[in-house]
């Protein structure tokens, strides 16, 4: 079998929207140095939520370390080729399903591997189809962030209804926390034996300075939240807690797109709160915002994991978060923050009320947020791929 002709580039190339296009080419499958292992990543694109943000940050962590990196998409997009480590190679299939998953495949049998992995429902059934039809789906793994209600498409539906067959054909399942890894065995039928929790790279490489407990108790009453505007992120329901914060000067700025943004701001006005609540849109530097905050909220109904529960953490605020699933795995002991039932506005009230009258110690929640660096992750991943990949075991030892 031969790879079909596809487009693709370095992420170096990518990243370049001013310089002209490159010409398409293949990928050498006797590129791999000697003693470094073959990954690859399958993600739907550079773009969207938390899922194709974790697998960037990890295809750039085993790029640097210096195994042969190839990322393969099924669309272009840059939202996140600036966190993609220069020497990751990409590949973009052709957009029709049965075309790509045949083009994965070819790439699959010419490039074998030592890994191969995908994230989201529609991708971890196309990867797996293809790795079945190139013989390579012992060497496959399968990660699940999200709940089946967060992916709504046709092709992520049947994704998930497949669980059982799917988690007993790849190599591993991966959930990225307990919450998700329990619904997915209770409700889909995953096999428990081959479903790992490996949770997300969330922490940023570089540390936030420590923050002291005077400072933070000195910054303006802000409570930041961070998420898509639709109605699984919980928003509307912070909205009409807000209105109940009495807190002097307390104001709430949620930053994030989506389709809910004018409901979200006419219940504002109708809950006479406008004035203190503001929706500055997509933000690619959330720091900026976390950095004057006094206080983080996630009012989410359902969340698998949480990266920006940790991000938060990381700049030492004190968070507020639902009893959602994965931020309750987070947010794991009261010097970290408060959890409140979903859905209960008094509760949330109360417990942003609370938090900005007394911010807290931030450095507990400094150091509880490197639990989920980068590093942590990779060796979590490191010890699935070591079980069903002799040749990546023996890449690790030399590393």
């Amino acid at each position: 079998m031969s790879p079909p002709a596809c487009s693709s580039c370095s992420a170096r190339k990518m990243r370049a929207r001013q310089a002209p296009a490159s010409p398409a080419r293949g990928i050498d499958p006797m590129k791999t140095p000697q003693g470094r292992a073959t990954l690859v990543f399958y993600v739907h694109a550079m773009a969207g939520g938390g899922a194709e943000k974790v697998m960037a940050r990890l295809a750039t962590g085993y790029a640097r370390r210096g195994d042969r990196v190839v990322l393969v998409v099924d669309h272009r997009a840059e939202e996140w080729l600036g966190l993609l480590d220069e020497r990751i190679e990409m590949a973009v299939l052709p957009q029709l399903p049965v075309l790509s998953t045949l083009a994965f495949a070819a790439r699959l049998f010419t490039l074998a591997p030592d890994v191969s992995i995908s994230a989201l429902g529609a991708t971890n059934l196309k990867h797996l189809v293809a790795a079945l039809l190139a013989g390579r789906r012992r060497r496959a793994v399968i990660c699940y962030h999200g709940f089946a209600e967060g992916e709504p498409s046709k092709l992520s539906q049947i994704g998930y209804k497949l669980i059982p067959v799917l988690s007993r054909l790849a190599a591993q399942s991966v959930a990225v926390s307990d919450a998700l890894r329990d619904e997915l065995i209770r409700r889909f039928h995953a096999a428990p034996a081959r479903l790992r929790t490996v949770y997300n790279p969330a922490s940023p490489e570089i540390a936030h300075p420590p923050v002291t407990a005077e400072a933070l108790g000195a910054r303006e009453p802000i409570v930041v939240a961070v998420g898509r505007l639709v109605v699984d992120k919980g928003l509307l329901f912070l909205v009409k807690a807000f209105a109940q914060v009495a807190y002097p000067g307390a104001r709430l700025i949620v930053l994030g797109k989506g389709p809910d943004l004018q409901r979200l701001q006419s219940e504002a006005e109708r809950l006479g709160i406008a004035d203190r609540v503001e929706f500055p849109g997509y933000v690619a530097d959330t720091g900026a915002y976390l950095s004057r905050a006094r206080c983080f909220v996630s009012p989410s109904y359902r969340e698998t994991f949480g990266l920006a529960v940790v991000e938060a953490l990381d700049h030492g605020l004190a968070v507020v978060a639902t009893d959602s699933g994965g931020p309750r795995e987070i947010v794991n002991s009261p010097e970290l923050g408060r959890i409140v039932p979903v859905g209960d506005e008094a509760a949330m009230a109360a417990a942003i009320s609370a938090s900005l009258s007394a911010p807290g110690d931030p450095s507990p929640r400094q150091r509880r947020s490197r639990d989920f660096t980068l590093r942590a992750a990779m060796e979590g991943y490191d010890r699935i791929f070591e079980e069903i990949s002799p040749g990546f075991a023996a890449a690790s030892s030399n590393a």
